[in-house]
C-alpha cells in the first residue's frame, strides 16, 4: 500500500505547488495521468485528460497560498494491474474555511509506473 498513497501524496504537493505556486513541471504532473483518464468532480462535472491539462494549464499559480493536506487513505482493492483507494483530501486558501472532499481513485500500473485511471471526488458536507 506504501507505494499508492505516496503516489497519491506526491501527486497532491505537485498539484499545490503548481496551482499555490506557479512551481514545477506541468507535463511532469500531467505524465500522472493516465491518457484514458476520467473524472467527476465534488460538483458532477465529468473531465477527461485534455480538459484537465487545460484546468491545469489555465489554473497555474491561480491559488495563491493554497494548502492541500491528504489523510485517511484506505485501499479499497488491489489487483495485479492497480488498486482502488479513497482518501480525504482538505483545501485551503489564507484567510478562507477549509474545502474537504472523499475521493475514490484508481490507479494503474503501466511500465512500473502508477497511473491515474479515474478519480471521483465528493464534498464532505458541512
Amino acid at each position: 500500500m506504501k507505494r499508492y498513497t505516496t503516489e497519491i501524496i506526491d501527486a497532491h504537493i505537485a498539484i499545490e505547488a503548481w496551482l499555490g505556486r506557479g512551481e514545477g513541471d506541468c507535463a511532469a504532473l500531467m505524465a500522472r495521468f493516465s491518457d484514458r483518464f476520467s473524472m467527476i468532480t465534488p460538483g458532477g462535472a465529468t473531465l477527461d485528460k485534455p480538459a484537465l491539462v487545460n484546468f491545469f494549464q489555465a489554473q497555474c499559480a491561480a491559488r495563491a497560498g493554497l494548502s492541500i493536506r491528504v489523510d485517511d487513505i484506505e485501499l479499497l482493492a488491489e489487483w495485479e494491474s492497480g488498486a482502488a483507494l479513497r482518501y480525504r483530501e482538505t483545501q485551503q486558501l489564507p484567510d478562507q474555511a477549509a474545502h474537504q472532499r472523499w475521493s475514490t481513485v484508481v490507479l494503474d500500473k503501466d511500465n512500473g509506473k502508477l497511473l491515474w485511471r479515474h478519480l471521483h471526488e465528493t464534498a464532505l458536507a458541512g
